[in-house]
């Protein structure tokens, strides 16, 4: 059984060059078997958190909420694709994990951060680390961080330069774990339904 991947992405902006990295994730690990599937938080535009989706009664969430929410509870691992914003994570990705919980539980993730600059998101990664592991999931001790997004993949999202050449090198190790900690938590919730 193929692993199913969601992969999210955050920015709002108008030029986005972090989708590059989005779409190059997308492209290898589905060239490893994987289901992987791009969810763009500006493409969803879901309103700013009023109401998470289970404080909404039974068939009243609206319909772009209720079906992410069922692709996140199918899905059996999550990236996490983190620009940075004044030392600090993007507001749309970040908004876009507010309005669920429970739906993450008991699942990996993984954290690629990106910037134009040489810290390649890295304090944005580290403020998703804490984050998503208080949202329920286990996160990976592999990341990726990207620095020069705008020169480490083309438009097409294929890696250049010295960036790109790095990007090529460190992500078999990222899948890897990743992959690992998918299959280990699928075992598990196999065998022993979650304690809550």
């Amino acid at each position: 059984m193929p692993d199913s991947i969601l992969i999210f992405y955050g920015s709002y902006r108008s030029d986005r060059q972090g989708i590059r990295l989005a779409d190059y994730l997308v492209r290898q690990f589905r060239a490893r078997g994987a289901e992987a599937e791009l969810i763009d938080a500006k493409a969803l535009d879901l309103p700013m958190l009023d109401r998470m989706y289970k404080e909404y009664p039974a068939g009243e969430a609206p319909p772009a909420l209720a079906e992410l929410a069922g692709k996140i509870r199918r899905a059996d691992a999550f990236v996490f694709v983190a620009g940075e914003y004044n030392w600090s994570v993007q507001p749309g990705l970040k908004n876009l994990t507010d309005h669920f919980l429970e739906e993450w539980y008991w699942r990996p993730a993984a954290i690629a951060s990106y910037s134009a600059g040489r810290f390649a998101g890295a304090r944005a990664g580290l403020a998703w680390h804490g984050i998503l592991s208080e949202m329920g999931m286990v996160v990976v001790s592999s990341s990726l961080a990207v620095g020069g997004i705008g020169h480490a993949l083309d438009a097409d999202a294929q890696p250049t330069g010295d960036g790109g050449a790095a990007l090529e090198r460190a992500f078999p190790r990222f899948a890897d774990d990743l992959g690992w900690w998918t299959e280990a938590a699928r075992s598990q919730r196999r065998r022993r339904p979650p304690p809550y």
